[in-house]
């Protein structure tokens, strides 16, 4: 069968922005803290996002998202990292070794379902080659992935290593593109299209001045909440309601969360673990067929694995127990917050198994007038 569109391979600059407005820009304040300048990810100085989108036609929507904690040789430069899964139906490769040893060593990869092997062996690949790597035996790629296979023909696996090391090697700092591209080209959430979205916080320096950021891959259900309004009991679009088009409360959704904080692995797990707290604001339950999983890593070079402190004993800087509320409370809001503008930045997608429209915000809006 031939399509009237070609294959279109994206590269996306982290300057290009959806035409719709974010959450804040459209008069929408989502908890306490301040967002940083940029309201990303990339607010936390040295990560850099590069994303991929492949479209063609109504068959192929879906794409890389890359995350590199910094632009430095992340094989020797590790980074500490926490690992925390809400529910764990998904597939989150190198996982298990983050938890194990508590760090990050490659760049940290988002795709769809069936092509978390390409993606795996573009950052085997990707650090493999890079300069000081010459020795190195093992690689743990850490990749997570949200099934698309809705507006996605998936079991086509058209993400290819080439297009997952492109989202690597295009990663800059700066804004971070949202909604229908890269990992979340083909994504829904609450039965609208999502995609991928970001935000930040900055604590103020009272609380310690540093800075939180989250991107997310939003691809799950619920009940749609905004800033506390039921919006998806006012549009009629709901889980478990007989009428709605998108029925299954099922889906997934990847956290990925940077902090300049200086923070143990463990305390890093704990961040993680609070990202949840902002996804079930949004609506989410956390059904038994969604993979809800966080990853949280520090760029604090003080906290930073190098290979002289992986050679001896040598002090680490820690932030106590006792400081972590309000990072906690950080990455609560710029969690939620992430979602929302990934729904807002997205657009309408007629794709493989069906049509599904972006979020309404001509009827959504006024609902949220004064919030």
């Amino acid at each position: 069968m031939k399509y009237a569109f070609a294959l279109v391979l994206v590269s996306m600059p982290s300057s290009i922005a959806s035409a719709n407005p974010r959450v804040r820009e459209a008069g929408v304040t989502v908890g306490i803290l301040s967002p940083g300048p940029l309201n990303a990810i990339t607010d936390v100085a040295g990560v850099e996002v590069g994303q991929v989108t492949l479209n063609e036609g109504k068959r192929i929507h879906t794409g890389v998202t890359a995350v590199l904690p910094h632009g430095g040789n992340l094989y020797q430069d590790k980074v500490p990292a926490g690992f925390f899964v809400a529910n764990a139906f998904g597939k989150f490769a190198g996982s298990t070794q983050v938890v194990e040893l508590g760090e990050v060593e490659t760049p940290i990869l988002l795709t769809n379902t069936l092509n978390v092997a390409e993606a795996m062996a573009a950052a085997v690949e990707w650090t493999l080659a890079r300069p000081g790597n010459e020795q190195v035996r093992s690689v743990n790629a850490v990749v997570g992935e949200t099934n698309d296979g809705f507006l996605n023909d998936i079991r086509g696996r058209h993400v290819t290593i080439a297009d997952a090391r492109r989202a690597i090697e295009s990663a800059k700092p700066g804004p971070v593109a949202e909604g229908n591209v890269g990992a979340g080209a083909g994504t829904v959430a609450f039965g609208f299209k999502a995609g991928i979205g970001t935000s930040s916080r900055l604590l103020p320096a009272s609380l310690g001045g540093w800075t939180v950021g989250v991107l997310v891959q939003a691809n799950y259900g619920g009940v749609l909440t905004i800033a506390g309004v039921p919006v998806g009991v006012k549009l009629g679009r709901y889980d478990y309601k007989e009428q709605v088009e998108q029925k299954k409360a099922d889906g997934s959704v990847v956290v990925v969360i940077a902090t300049d904080a200086p923070l143990s692995d463990r305390n890093l797990r704990r961040l993680a673990e609070r990202a949840f707290a902002g996804i079930a604001r949004t609506g989410s339950s956390f059904s038994n067929g969604s993979g809800d999983y966080a990853v949280a890593f520090s760029t604090a070079a003080s906290a930073r694995r190098t290979p002289e402190r992986r050679a001896a004993a040598s002090p680490v800087e820690d932030l106590p127990n006792d400081r972590m509320s309000p990072l906690f409370q950080a990455v609560a809001e710029a969690s939620e917050e992430a979602v929302l503008n990934a729904l807002f930045a997205a657009t309408s997608v007629d794709g493989d198994q069906g049509r599904i429209e972006a979020l309404p915000l001509d009827r959504v809006l006024p609902m949220l007038k004064g919030r």
